[in-house]
C-alpha cells in the first residue's frame, strides 16, 4: 500500500499503539516483497488506534478483512502472501472535530469517516461521558482489576467447556447453537435490528456480546438484561441515525 496515512507505531508487550500524526508506509505490509505489517504485528494482542477518524479511509478499510477472518492477504505483482492478524481492536475518537457537539452536520460528517461495514465488525462502541471534577477525588466503589480478572477467567473456562473456543471466534452456525433466544427476546432483538437498520453481521456481534455477558454473570441462557446491555454497547449505530 502506498503512503496513505500519518502513522506512528509504539509497541508495548502485546499492545500495539498506532497514531495517525507521524508518517508510516506499509500499514498492511511493507515493500514489493510481502512482509508482515502493523496489522500482523498485533496478532494475538491488542491494536489501539487513537483518534480513529483521523486515519485515511483506505487504512481503516484494510481492517475489515482481519477483523472478519483473523488474517490479512497481501497481493503484489510477483506474489501473494497471507499473514495471521487475529487481534483485539480498541479505538478512540471524539464525537466531532470540536470534541463536544454531537448533532451538527460537521459532527455527522466526522463520524461518517467510519464506514458502516467497518462498524459492523466492531463489537462494542461506547460513548464515554465527561467525568465531573468532583468525582476525581471520590473513593471508588467499582470492582478491582483483580476481581474482574477472576470473573473473566471463569467466563473463558465456561466458553472452553461449552465450545472449545472464545465466543468471539464462533461461526454463525455455532453462535446460533449457543445463543438461543426465547420468543420475547427474539422479538426484542428483531425490533432493534429493524429500527437501527442493522446488518446480519451486526446482529451476530450483538449476540456474541450478549452470550459473553451471560457467561460473565454465570447464566446458562441469554436473558433480557444481557441482551439489553449488549445492544446498549452499540452507541454509534444510534448516532449514525441522527439526522
Amino acid at each position: 500500500m502506498e503512503s496513505v496515512a500519518l502513522i506512528f507505531i509504539q509497541k508495548i508487550a502485546n499492545f500495539l499503539i498506532v497514531y495517525h500524526h507521524c508518517r508510516k508506509i506499509g500499514w498492511k505490509s511493507q515493500g514489493s516483497n510481502p512482509k508482515p505489517g502493523e496489522i500482523s504485528l498485533a496478532h494475538q494482542g491488542v491494536l489501539f488506534l487513537d483518534e480513529i477518524p483521523e486515519f485515511d479511509r483506505k487504512v481503516l478499510e484494510a481492517l475489515r478483512e482481519p477483523l472478519e477472518n483473523g488474517k490479512i492477504t497481501i497481493s503484489r505483482a510477483a506474489q501473494q502472501a497471507e499473514f495471521p492478524a487475529q487481534f483485539q481492536l480498541i479505538a478512540a475518537m471524539n464525537p466531532s472535530p470540536q470534541g463536544v457537539e454531537i448533532d451538527s452536520i460537521a459532527a455527522q460528517r466526522y463520524r461518517a469517516k467510519l464506514s458502516g461495514p467497518l462498524l459492523d465488525r466492531i463489537d462494542m462502541h461506547l460513548e464515554i461521558p465527561r467525568v465531573p471534577a468532583t468525582e476525581f477525588n471520590s473513593p471508588s466503589e467499582e470492582e478491582t482489576s483483580a476481581e474482574v480478572r477472576v470473573r473473566v477467567v471463569r467466563a473463558r473456562e465456561i466458553m472452553q467447556q461449552r465450545q472449545e473456543k472464545p465466543n468471539a471466534q464462533l461461526s454463525s452456525s455455532e453462535l446460533n447453537a449457543v445463543a438461543v433466544l426465547d420468543a420475547k427476546n427474539q422479538l426484542f432483538l428483531n425490533q432493534a435490528i429493524e429500527k437501527l437498520k442493522l446488518s446480519g453481521r451486526a446482529r451476530n456481534r450483538i449476540l456474541k456480546v450478549a452470550r459473553t455477558i451471560a457467561d460473565l454473570d454465570g447464566k446458562p441462557e441469554i436473558d433480557t438484561p444481557c441482551l439489553s446491555e449488549a445492544m446498549g454497547y452499540r452507541n454509534l449505530d444510534r448516532l449514525f441515525r441522527i439526522g
